[in-house]
């Protein structure tokens, strides 16, 4: 698959075209690199949820769902197997002895830090031959993209 973009049709503008076009290659690559092991085996939705309980601490589901905004069951589906692995476990929740809440194990804990520190390597490595300054851009731009579509995501979902 080349990375050049598709022509532009009268509906589109050549940025956009672009664009769309490049963030399917980007999400293609993403899972190619994923999958072959070399930023270890947690996919996205895995990834997302440990990231979430270290930054945050143990959280019930609804809470966690309203964070990633996903469903609750999606959450109880993708926190199954990361439980059944060791790597969330479930907590009493002090304010009410009959709830649980999910929480990071110290294994969750060593297992994102050692995806983290794949992709953070993985970044410096794709990176290696950019200045600092269009590092620095690009992330900063990508933070803003994705700042836009959860904007746009939250509207529709109030609309």
């Amino acid at each position: 698959m080349t990375t050049t973009s598709p022509q532009a049709t009268d509906r589109t503008d050549p940025v956009h075209a672009q664009l769309q076009y490049q963030l399917a290659v980007f999400a293609r690559r993403m899972e190619q690199v994923r999958n072959s092991g070399a930023v270890g085996a947690l996919d996205r939705a895995a990834y997302l949820l440990l990231d979430r309980l270290e930054r945050h601490g143990p959280a019930n589901v609804k809470a966690l769902a309203d964070a990633l905004a996903v469903d609750s069951s999606t959450v109880t589906r993708q926190a199954a197997p990361l439980v059944a692995a060791g790597l969330v476990g479930r907590v009493q929740d002090p304010a009410d002895r009959r709830a649980v809440r999910l929480a990071l194990t110290p294994l969750g804990v060593r297992r994102l830090a050692d995806v983290r520190a794949g992709r953070s390597e993985l970044a410096r490595r794709l990176l290696a031959d950019w200045p600092p300054e269009e590092q620095r851009a690009f992330c900063a731009l990508l933070a803003r993209f994705n700042h836009s579509m959860e904007s746009y995501t939250a509207g529709r979902q109030g609309a």
